[in-house]
């Protein structure tokens, strides 16, 4: 599916699975969900090691690992696995109702030794956001997403090739890298908005139709929709930066400090991108006037121009006597016919140089063109 292909929902809408009036901390599976795949990694200063796993019991042995442990779940369509990781890691039953239902804003909960942290994270193929669920242990952290496939392969790269600091750092490091790598991955989304919008604003201003007002609202929808889950990310990424428990080390904390400035980067990004949109639609009507303003200029001027013609063909079509003194004297002159003919093409000929010389005609150019004419007019360095 295309990212501008426009949907017959526009509402966003929640689905919650369990009843009204369940108990707290229900767990409904989604029976369309994805089956749940773990992947343990395990690291330290000397080396790291990836593995895949089917039963959670087997994650048991990993646990007494003297460095960071590292388990990723992708998928929430097993509830056998996810019941065994919450009976494994003591995950309270509120934090993994939160975990399978899968529209949660951005937070940040404690529950005993563990913290639990969920956000809309960028998907895959960057056509929608998808929420992923962290639990920070004292060394350990635990992370669920909907589906497979995330943006954590940098974090990968960086724990394989020992790149910076991550080997040497405890897990409350990890989920900060974590999540950094989750709030980047809605950079290159917000370039593709930013080359849209451009390319819009060239089309509304060439070419006003419909179809360029569909794209405006498909832009102006999703904008919207990023702007509904960045917004609670910059509250839960500025409370792990304030955060005084023992979670977050000092040193780490400065690391949360920089990723809640990038949240408000991507926030600013979003404001600067939602007011384009809104003023692309106020250029749309502006273009689609002054279209319709050249329109009415271009029959206005076919309009005056037959005028004067209209009145010599009128004076020149009364059909007196020629017999008479007072008629005219063209109506028997040889050259009479050409004579009207030639003062009709002058008289056109005419109007339209001076029409052309006050400058209402012609195509005023594109923004494309103005900017191709102003680098031809750049000198060369």
């Amino acid at each position: 599916m295309s990212f501008w292909k426009r949907k017959k929902h526009r509402v966003p809408r929640i689905k919650r699975r369990a009843p009204p009036g369940a108990a707290p901390g229900s767990v409904i599976i989604d029976p369309q969900a994805p089956l749940s795949q773990m992947t343990v990694t395990t690291y330290g200063p000397d080396g790291v090691s990836e593995r895949c796993v089917a039963d959670p019991a087997e994650i048991r042995k990993y646990l007494d690992h003297p460095g960071v442990v590292w388990i990723n779940v992708e998928g929430l369509g097993s509830e056998s696995v996810l019941r065994g990781l919450a009976e494994l890691f003591q995950l309270h039953p509120l934090a993994l109702e939160d975990v399978v239902n899968v529209h949660q804003r951005a937070k940040v909960d404690r529950y005993g030794d563990q913290l639990f942290i969920t956000a809309r994270i960028s998907a895959a193929e960057q056509e929608r956001t998808e929420q992923l669920s962290l639990f920070l242990g004292r060394k350990y952290v635990l992370t669920f997403l909907e589906d497979p496939g995330d943006c954590f392969d940098p974090v990968r790269r960086r724990l394989r090739d020992n790149d910076g600091v991550i080997r040497r750092r405890g897990a409350d490091y990890l989920a900060y890298a974590l999540l950094d790598a989750a709030v980047d991955a809605y950079f290159p989304l917000l370039e593709l908005f930013g080359e849209k919008l451009e390319t819009l604003e060239d089309e509304v201003i060439a070419r006003p139709t419909p179809l360029v007002v569909a794209k405006i609202h498909d832009a102006k929808h999703h904008l919207r929709g990023l702007r509904r889950v960045i917004w609670p990310l910059r509250e839960a990424m500025n409370e792990l930066a304030r955060d005084t428990s023992t979670f977050v080390g000092d040193e780490t904390r400065v690391y949360f400090r920089d990723l809640y400035d990038h949240t408000v980067q991507i926030i600013d990004l979003v404001e600067t991108y939602r007011e384009m949109g809104s003023d692309l639609t106020d250029l749309y009507l502006s273009s689609l006037s002054n279209r319709l303003n050249e329109i009415m200029r271009v029959l206005t001027v076919i309009s005056t121009i037959f005028m004067p013609l209209s009145f010599i063909v009128g004076v020149y079509g009364m059909n007196f006597d020629t017999d008479s003194p007072w008629n005219m004297p063209e109506l028997k002159w040889r050259y009479g016919y050409l004579f009207v003919a030639i003062i009709l093409l002058a008289t056109s000929l005419g109007m339209l140089g001076f029409f052309w010389r006050r400058g209402w005609l012609g195509k005023a150019p594109s923004p494309a063109e103005l900017r191709k004419q102003e680098n031809g007019d750049k000198p060369e360095s």
